[in-house]
């Protein structure tokens, strides 16, 4: 039991400042202003599905289809650790967030596209699928098939937990920017971004680690 609740915690932690659903939000009324609340919800439902599973396959498989390409998992790390790093000091130092007042792009009220822009890049962007092949690529080395399906179902299950999270804060996007108002949602991203900052340090660093141990 300790290693699911440290794994779904790891992942959950390690997912959701980037996926940021709660700074998205406001992003995704703005895209969708236009349309009606049962379109817009059923919008929301399909985002959080694409999600899921794209998620679950750069963790799963993504790790192993670097390795085909010849790309080590210590280097992987430490490339994964510097996006993750970057993009968390690039959002922790952005002068303003927005409010979604507007919509950023428009898309044909009759067949809009769920997955393009709005599952990627909006929600699960470059960043999010580089964190994902990189804590995927932190699975331990185990020959015990019960721990490693334990540690599977764990991950699966955060990141059922974050697509959740997205539909929720997709499916409720009105009440939540009327009651967070600007300055907490603006709050809610710096501290998304502090902790995001902290994980791709700490991702760095274990990359940086394992190399120097092999040299």
């Amino acid at each position: 039991m300790t290693i699911f609740v440290n794994t779904f915690l790891l992942v959950y932690a390690g997912l959701f400042p980037i996926v940021n659903p709660f700074g998205s939000a406001p992003l995704f009324l703005g895209f969708t202003e236009s349309y009606d609340e049962k379109l817009r919800n059923t919008l929301a439902l399909q985002i959080a599905i694409n999600s899921f599973f794209l998620l679950l396959g750069s963790m799963l498989i993504g790790s192993h289809v670097l390795e085909f390409f010849g790309i080590g998992v210590p280097t992987v790390r430490i490339a994964g650790g510097l996006v993750v790093t970057a993009f968390g000091w690039k959002l922790l130092n952005t002068a303003t967030v927005s409010d979604g007042s507007h919509a950023a792009h428009q898309v044909d009220e009759e067949d809009p596209d769920s997955f393009y822009p709005l599952t990627m890049p909006l929600t699960v962007g470059p960043g999010s699928i580089s964190v994902a092949i990189t804590i995927g690529s932190q699975r331990p080395a185990s020959s015990d098939v019960a721990q490693f399906l334990l540690v599977a179902a764990a991950a699966a299950a955060s990141i059922l937990a974050i697509a959740l999270t997205i539909y929720f804060c997709y499916r409720f996007a009105q009440r939540l920017v009327s009651s967070l108002g600007h300055g907490g949602t603006n709050v809610v991203v710096r501290l998304s971004a502090f902790i995001l900052l902290c994980i791709g340090i700490q991702i760095l660093w274990g990359g940086l680690s394992e190399l120097l141990h092999l040299a």
